[in-house]
């Protein structure tokens, strides 16, 4: 996967029809009960799995998930898969170079998070990529977080 041409091509895809962000998502089973879920998804219209699937198949990570829109979703998931892809991918990206830089801060930061304040911390990063993308359904954000956590008396003052 060192192709340069083909690493500048996928980050013209991830450019043009694709989406790197970072969500917050309750579950009661992780410590602070929000789950810090990174993506980057592909999108493209399912008559286009073929190729999908092989991208996929060449890229050696992540799966895909036909929508009942018409789209096909490419989504790239677990970390490691996405460190390695924004690493490689850095040099070509164009559009999505601040929401690369910040994914990679996040999933760095998440590995030193060691209280319910140093989690606030966290989501307040992960709340940049509201501004950065077009993001309109965000409803966790380190607003929701704090309280949260708050309520349940884990911040300290």
């Amino acid at each position: 996967m060192k192709n340069s041409n083909f690493l500048a091509y996928i980050a013209g895809f991830i450019d043009a029809d694709g989406s790197i962000y970072v969500r917050l998502k309750p579950n009661s089973q992780y410590r602070y009960d929000f789950q810090v879920s990174p993506s980057i998804v592909l999108y493209q219209k399912s008559t286009e799995q073929v190729f999908l699937k092989r991208l996929q198949d060449k890229l050696k990570m992540g799966y895909l998930r036909i929508r009942n829109d018409g789209m096909i979703e490419y989504t790239i998931g677990d970390r490691e898969s996405i460190r390695k892809l924004m690493n490689l991918t850095m040099p070509y990206l164009m559009l999505k170079k601040k929401q690369a830089k910040l994914i990679l801060r996040v999933l760095d930061k998440s590995k030193t998070v060691k209280s319910a304040n140093d989690f606030v911390k966290l989501a307040e990063l992960i709340d940049k990529f509201g501004s950065l993308n077009y993001s309109k359904r965000r409803i966790i954000n380190a607003r929701v977080v704090r309280n949260h956590l708050k309520n349940k008396g884990l911040l300290t003052p």
